[in-house]
């Protein structure tokens, strides 16, 4: 498994964000491929981190000035192994062919971790929709769907939204494809309701994020009524995860962006948490803002440190990264645990470092994977394409119900996989194992393809 991974780093150099990916997995699959040789006599591990097929292509765009912008835009159809493919768009400046791939490699193991037939893929553009004018990303979309639409369809490739990419884009995106392709299909999800999309879509990935831990609570009698929660970031991921863990009795302490962190001692309740919604999803404001408002709450800007995050160094009971990849190092690891953090659930895509995942596993921390306890969204979007195939809608309640089920299931996957293995109680290796052993299984029954 050395050699695989020296190899992918002298084929594919620079790309640290898929290496770390890929890592993470190796080190857990090991005891399965001993088991099971038939997996190395078939390249597994080699076809597993190949994309089936990578989309690169250039979008020009007019500002509101006329001025001509090109930004480069991509597709990583990873793998489809057990369905079409299926993930999101980012949009953000950082986006690039690293980061792409290692998202799209976590969604297949993520995708198979849902119970729904779903293969692995992300895409995006290193454009930011920030500051730009709605006219301006209408323009920036339509122009990226031109390229992609020939690529997508409802039984092939279904993306869906991202950092970056929400339901205005969605929008955009869907009108262009409709327009060139001549078809009003489900082809992305994250749709308006009133033209295809699913209630709790929104919410699902935060929901979801908590359902899972609440899961990982009761195998030690607990529940979150009560705990003190440090919630990272205040976008979709971060302000649902928030919503969910107040309806269920916990003390949301604190919520970030990328300038600094509040901190809320007495804590961000339904009304608070009302005005943040309203802060950065219509006036696009900063988190600092809060403490115009709540002036019992404190400010600390984080934007110029390097090696630790302070948001990590509170006391509470449990930790909930919503922002981004790599957030947390060995540092903020182990200032969790020695303030009393017992469960981490991660909200974002990798936002744990491996050293400090190191830590929580040493600490005998509980602590979700990305690729578990986000599944929430991906699932939810899931259940759009079926609403979408039968041109149903189901209720709240019904589509509720059926994330919960989800997430419980994801759970108890995990668990079994890993205890099947010899790591019982180990997140980490079981989402890797029983995402690993689903894919490559049906793989293997596909032939050399």
């Amino acid at each position: 498994m050395i050699d695989i991974l020296k190899r992918i780093k002298r084929r594919d150099p620079g790309e640290k964000e898929f290496y770390q990916a890929v890592q993470e997995v190796m080190e857990t699959v090991k005891p399965v491929l001993d088991r099971h040789p038939e997996y190395r006599q078939d390249a597994a591990l080699e076809r597993l981190t190949e994309p089936e097929r990578i989309i690169m292509f250039r979008v020009p765009w007019a500002d509101d000035q006329g001025n001509i912008h090109v930004n480069r835009g991509f597709r990583v159809e990873m793998n489809s192994a057990i369905g079409p493919f299926k993930g999101g768009l980012r949009f953000h400046p950082s986006v690039n062919l690293s980061i792409l791939k290692f998202l799209a490699f976590e969604q297949v193991f993520k995708n198979a971790l849902t119970t729904l037939s779903m293969g692995g893929a992300k895409g995006g553009s290193d454009f930011d929709p920030k500051g730009k004018s709605d006219k301006e990303v209408m323009r920036f979309c339509q122009n990226f769907m031109t390229e992609l639409s020939r690529h997508i369809g409802p039984s092939s490739d279904i993306p869906e939204g991202d950092i970056g990419v929400g339901t205005r884009e969605i929008g955009f995106l869907f009108g262009m494809y409709k327009k060139v392709r001549n078809e009003f299909t489900g082809v992305l999800t994250g749709k308006g309701l009133g033209w295809g999309g699913s209630l709790i879509r929104p919410e699902a990935t935060g929901y979801g994020n908590v359902y899972f831990a609440s899961e990982m609570l009761s195998t030690i009698n607990e529940t979150l009524e009560g705990k003190t929660c440090l919630i990272s970031g205040s976008g979709n991921v971060a302000l649902h995860t928030a919503e969910k863990i107040i309806e269920l009795g916990g003390k949301v302490l604190t919520m970030s962006d990328s300038s600094g962190y509040i901190y809320d001692e007495e804590g961000i309740d339904r009304g608070k948490l009302d005005f943040i919604k309203r802060l950065k999803n219509i006036r696009r404001g900063r988190i600092k803002e809060y403490i115009d408002k709540y002036s019992e709450a404190l400010y600390t800007e984080t934007e110029s440190l390097l090696d630790y995050n302070p948001i990590w160094a509170q006391r509470a009971d449990c930790a909930f990264p919503c922002a981004t990849q790599n957030e947390i190092n060995e540092k903020d690891a182990s200032n969790l645990v020695n303030n009393g953090v017992r469960l981490v659930s991660e909200g974002a895509e990798m936002p744990c470092r491996l050293e400090a995942i190191h830590v929580f596993l040493d600490r005998k921390i509980l602590y979700a994977p990305g690729k578990a306890s986000n599944a929430g969204g991906v699932a939810v979007s899931g259940l759009e394409m079926a609403q979408n195939s039968m041109r149903l809608n189901w209720t709240r309640e019904e589509v509720d119900n059926r994330l919960k089920m989800i997430m419980k299931s994801i759970h108890q996957t995990c668990l079994d996989a890993a205890a099947e293995f010899g790591e019982s109680g180990n997140y980490m290796a079981g989402a890797n194992i029983a995402g690993f052993v689903k894919v490559v299984n049906a793989m293997l029954d596909q032939g050399i393809v």
